[in-house]
Formats: C-alpha cells, sequence, structure tokens
C-alpha cells in the first residue's frame, strides 16, 4: 500500500533528525559517510519545488521541477571523483532522489525501500556521491504516488547524467541530449499495450493462458479492467513539437544523440525521416556491437546513445512513430543550415527492437552461481480498481519492506523472469547493471543495461553480479505497476 503522507512526514522529520546526530544516522543503518563536512561548498545544488513549465505558448503547466526546470540540468560528472550534492526541498512532501543507473550505497542510492534517507519537507539533505559507472545516466524522484497524480514519477523531477567515459563510444561532432517526458496525466479503464515491435515475438503459451484465465475469471465477476493512465501534452525538452528551437545541424555532421524515456509509464519511439540512428551505447552501456536502425524504441527509463550522420538535407521532425502522441507533442524538429519550411514527417516501415541485434555474435553469458525463478501476474482492478502486481505470488508491501531474495557477496545470479500478464514491463535493478542472457528462450549475451523490456507473455533471463552489499530494489519501471505490488527487494550479505 502507499504510504500515507503523515507516516512520509515522519519519517522525513526521522531523516532530517539522523542528518544532524552521526550517532543516531548509524543506529538507523544510514552511514555517516553520506552525511559530509558541511564546511566544504557544495559541487551541485539541487532545488525540488512547484514551477511552471510553458510546454507551448498555450500549454502551461504546474509541476514539481529541480532547480526550476524542466528536464532538471544536465550533470556532467568524473567517474570516481567525489562530488558533493545539496538536495533543498522546497514541497511540503518527504523526496526521495534516486541515481538511476549509478553503483552507489544504500544511503545515497534514493529508495526509501532500501533505507535511503529521505530529503525532508522544507528541508535538504547533503550527499557525498563517488560517480559511477561511466556514461548516461538520470536522477528522478522515487516515491510512491499510488493514485495521486501529482507525485511521483508523473511530474517533472527528472534530469540527465552523463558520467565521463575515458574512452568516447564512438566518433562525432557534437552532442545532443533529449528527455522524452508527458504532462497532464489522468486515470482511465485498461486497454491493450501495443508489443509487436519487440521481438523475437513468441508468447509461451501457458503463461498466456494463465494470464487470460485470470482476466476472464475476473471479468466474469463483473469487475471492470484495472485503471491505466493516459496523458494529454507530450513533450521532447519540455517543449511540445512545433514550439521552442529546433535542433540545428549541418550537412556532413555526426551528432551523438543521447535520448531517456523520462516518462512514469509510456514506452515511446523515435525516426527521423531519411537518417538511421548507429547505437552505440544502451543504458550508458557501449554495446558490443554497433548497429544501425531506422527506430529507436525505448521504454520506460531506458537510455539509448545514438550517432546520426547528417546527409538528408532539409527540415524534418525526429518524432514518436504513434501519430496520436506526435501530434499531441512528442517531437521536436531537425533544421539543416540553410533550409526553411513546414517540418517533414514520414513513417518508417515497420522495424521490430531486438536487443540481440547489439549483441557480440555468438557471445554467451557466463554461467550463473544461482538461479532465481520470478513470475509476474496481474490481479485484475484488485485494488478499489487498480490492478494488483505480484512477484512470486506476493505484492510488494510498504509497511512490511520484506526481503524477498538473500544473496551472497561476489556470486553471479540469473533472474529467469517469466510474465504472465500481457503487459510489456521494463525491469530494473538498483544499483547494479546485469547482461541479457535470454531472450524469449533465444539465447544471447554481451548486452549490459540496467533497465530491460520483458514482452507480454514471454520470459527473460538477467545476469547480474551481487557485488553492492545490502539491500537492492527490483521492480517494473512503470509507475503504476510498482506502487501496486510490482517490487522486491534483494539483501546481499
Amino acid at each position: 500500500m502507499p504510504l500515507r503522507r503523515r507516516d512520509l512526514l515522519k519519517l522525513g522529520s526521522l531523516t532530517s533528525l539522523a542528518a544532524s546526530m552521526p550517532g543516531l544516522a548509524e543506529e538507523m543503518g544510514h552511514p555517516t559517510a553520506a552525511l559530509p563536512s558541511p564546511e566544504r561548498k557544495a559541487d551541485i545544488t539541487l532545488r525540488i519545488g512547484a514551477s511552471l513549465v510553458e510546454l507551448a505558448p498555450d500549454r502551461i503547466v504546474s509541476t514539481t521541477t529541480y532547480n526550476g526546470q524542466f528536464p532538471g540540468p544536465l550533470l556532467r560528472l568524473q567517474e570516481g571523483v567525489r562530488t558533493i550534492v545539496d538536495v533543498h526541498n522546497d514541497t511540503d512532501t518527504p523526496e526521495q532522489l534516486h541515481w538511476h543507473g549509478q553503483f552507489q550505497p544504500v544511503a545515497v542510492d534514493g529508495a526509501a525501500e532500501e533505507g535511503t534517507p529521505f530529503i525532508p519537507a522544507r528541508g535538504m539533505r547533503r550527499i557525498a556521491l563517488t560517480p559511477g559507472p561511466a556514461g548516461f545516466r538520470f536522477y528522478h524522484t522515487h516515491l510512491v504516488a499510488g493514485a495521486d497524480l501529482n507525485i511521483g514519477q508523473y511530474n517533472g523531477l527528472v534530469g540527465p547524467v552523463y558520467i565521463e567515459p575515458r574512452n568516447e563510444p564512438g566518433a562525432y561532432d557534437r552532442e545532443v541530449f533529449l528527455v522524452l517526458k508527458e504532462f497532464q496525466p489522468s486515470f482511465s479503464r485498461g486497454g491493450d499495450m501495443a508489443m509487436d515491435f519487440l521481438s523475437p515475438g513468441g508468447q509461451r503459451a501457458d503463461l498466456k493462458e494463465s494470464g487470460e484465465s485470470a482476466m476472464r475469471a475476473s471479468l466474469a465477476m463483473d469487475k471492470v479492467r484495472g485503471y491505466e493512465v493516459g496523458y494529454q501534452a507530450f513533450s521532447i525538452n519540455g517543449q511540445m513539437l512545433g514550439h521552442g528551437d529546433p535542433i540545428r545541424v549541418k550537412a556532413g555532421e555526426r551528432v551523438l544523440f543521447h535520448v531517456l524515456n523520462g516518462s512514469a509509464t509510456e514506452i515511446r519511439s523515435l525516426a527521423l525521416p531519411g537518417h538511421t540512428f548507429k547505437v552505440v551505447a544502451l543504458d550508458g552501456n557501449p554495446v558490443p556491437r554497433l548497429a544501425e536502425v531506422p527506430v529507436l524504441w525505448i521504454g520506460t527509463a531506458e537510455r539509448v546513445s545514438a550517432v546520426v550522420d547528417m546527409k538528408h538535407p532539409g527540415v524534418w521532425v525526429l518524432g514518436d512513430l504513434a501519430d496520436d502522441d506526435r501530434q499531441r507533442g512528442m517531437g521536436i524538429v531537425i533544421e539543416y543550415a540553410g533550409h526553411r519550411g513546414k517540418p517533414q514527417w514520414a513513417k518508417p516501415k515497420p522495424f521490430s527492437w531486438d536487443y540481440r541485434r547489439f549483441s557480440k555474435p555468438g557471445a554467451a553469458p557466463s554461467v550463473p552461481d544461482d538461479v532465481i525463478d520470478m513470475r509476474f501476474e496481474k490481479q485484475n482492478a484488485a485494488d478499489h480498481g487498480f490492478n494488483v502486481w505480484t512477484i512470486n505470488g506476493k505484492a510488494f508491501s510498504m509497511d512490511k519492506m520484506e526481503v524477498m531474495f538473500r544473496l551472497q557477496h561476489g556470486k553471479r545470479y540469473r533472474l529467469r523472469m517469466q510474465n504472465a500478464s500481457d503487459d510489456i514491463h521494463p525491469m530494473h535493478l538498483h544499483r547494479h547493471s546485469f547482461e541479457i542472457a535470454s531472450i524469449a528462450g533465444k539465447p544471447t549475451g554481451g548486452v549490459i543495461k540496467d533497465v530491460a523490456m520483458l514482452g507480454g507473455y514471454q520470459t527473460m533471463e538477467l545476469d547480474f553480479v551481487a557485488d553492492q552489499l545490502g539491500l537492492s530494489l527490483f521492480h517494473c519501471h512503470m509507475q503504476l505497476h510498482m506502487d501496486f505490488g510490482f517490487m522486491a527487494l534483494f539483501d546481499c550479505t
């Protein structure tokens, strides 16, 4: 169940007190190493507060942002160089700031489920951050929103992080960071999620029968389909298509696009007519095999870094394949020097997104020390009209915060995931990266990520080394799913 506001306020007060009393901090399990000396000036200051975001002249939204802007400021960090971050919270709700994709200790990572102290309401927290690993990461809020569409990842608390690598992944002339995000969310009754873009596309018959049987039984009891979330406004870098400055390029340039899907619940696509994307990194990790694709498909919280050779002059729309979403803002104009006029759009031919395309041919992951079997199921409209999600039959409880899986430090584990629902789930593991070992029964290796889309009624295997002591949160990155049970805690000792 979501934390009640008074519980959040209580936790915020306790963690604020802990920050001022090292003894209490240690007693609460939060090492004082996360509380650097107040005499040192912060390297980065972030302020969480309400602000207006002008998506278009006639579409101004009120939301919560970092430093009064959306997206939050790009943070360029040096791997391994200790960085002091002061986070001020100017709202009435205790907050968390999650350093997504980084290997941070529990006290820094930014998840209450692991035990990270809250940033107190109307207060601040100083964090000592040792950035790593290198590559494209990001930071975002990590609250349980439940039925409140004003908090959690529904608001504007998203910002990119780039940790400078020792070796750049591919030659390019300049970088462009793009943050994809929807605004003005509202609840609707469940519908079907498009899944035909994922490859391999096979569904396992027993998982499909189990999921469809459960749904039939629910509907036979006169239940309607559980709530989903839809949006009214779509944006790239806080601007709806046709508003704000275009990305101006020159013929012959090689532009490295770093694309972040900052959505709370949506899977996004991007295409640029007459151009292809040479993917060089996924979730900030260089891919074993560079591959050119006509379309990027990006799950919730995934990142793709891709080089585009600018060799098709004109004025174009870089936009989502979904006509409704693109026309409501999910796009940005690419304008070549010397060209003017109405931006042109042309839908590409159907294209399947396959993580194996970026793997090293013949690569196979190491044999794991242990295998963890995980089965994901949906209980339709089981909690006041919201779907409840279970892992191995259990929905995560924010009241109990129970550990589901216990790990031994240094061992290599394989997560054998079975999806008995028709939804795509972008699965995320905090404080670790993982290697995709198989998709829908098809083996692969070499692709390192921290979020991976698991298709409906499909299986996927992910390998990781338990090299981070303490609690680590594993969850579907769709806010509506994680809020209603789709989380599990690992404890590494």
